[in-house]
């Protein structure tokens, strides 16, 4: 399952992924499944900093992987 929300979010087509990613609300909850879905699939602890520091303050992170995603078509430190 851990790898499933991480693969899904990276197989969309990148206008899905900025659009998910450009709404407020959903940009948490997206940042935060991804996030501790790539940790669980990878035991990184860049990626347990990442998804720990997503869950607290993912808004704010949520606007340059916006931008990190319009580049590269995945998260920062989520690649999965």
């Amino acid at each position: 399952m851990a790898r499933t929300i991480v693969g899904w979010f990276n197989k969309q087509p990148r206008l899905l992924q900025i659009i998910l990613l450009l709404i407020p609300g959903v940009n948490w909850i997206v940042e935060v499944l991804v996030r501790w879905s790539a940790f669980l699939s990878s035991k990184s602890l860049l990626t347990l900093l990442f998804a720990i520091l997503v869950t607290f303050v993912g808004i704010a992170i949520g606007w340059l992987d916006c931008i990190w995603c319009l580049l590269f078509k995945h998260l920062i430190f989520a690649r999965g």
